[in-house]
């Protein structure tokens, strides 16, 4: 397998400073977050979006793989991760709950192909990250 990174930047206090996001790839380069795009609903990233993003990826392409081996490839999918930044105690926690939510066009070819279908349930146990 491959690795690849991510990184942050950050200047300034909590509340006034500014930080950066990039990736390896580049699709986010230098993408701003802070405390006003994390607490305040402002513009830019947080790192609990950019997890549900992940989640939601490693969900959708372990989903594609067991319809695969049942013979079937979506037409669609798309999955929304729910993640929420709680307060707990003196701190924050990151959370991520079982909320996924999928919306999947999936042609069945057989019936044989349907029964396995079933399968879809549990893409997560294909993807220890997921």
């Amino acid at each position: 397998m491959t690795t690849t990174s991510g990184s942050a930047k950050w200047q300034g206090g909590i509340k006034d400073g500014k930080g950066a996001i990039s990736t390896k790839s580049g699709a986010l380069n230098d993408y701003p977050y802070g405390f006003a795009s994390r607490f305040e609903g402002k513009p830019g990233s947080n790192p609990e979006e950019l997890i549900g993003a992940a989640h939601a990826a490693c969900f959708t392409m372990a989903l594609s793989l067991i319809l695969g081996e049942a013979k079937l490839t979506a037409e669609h999918m798309e999955t929304k991760a729910d993640v929420t930044l709680e307060k707990q105690g003196d701190g924050f926690a990151i959370t991520l709950r079982a909320s996924r939510r999928l919306n999947a066009k999936v042609p069945a070819r057989t019936t044989r192909s349907s029964r396995s279908w079933r399968a879809w349930r549990r893409p997560a146990a294909r993807c220890r990250s997921c």
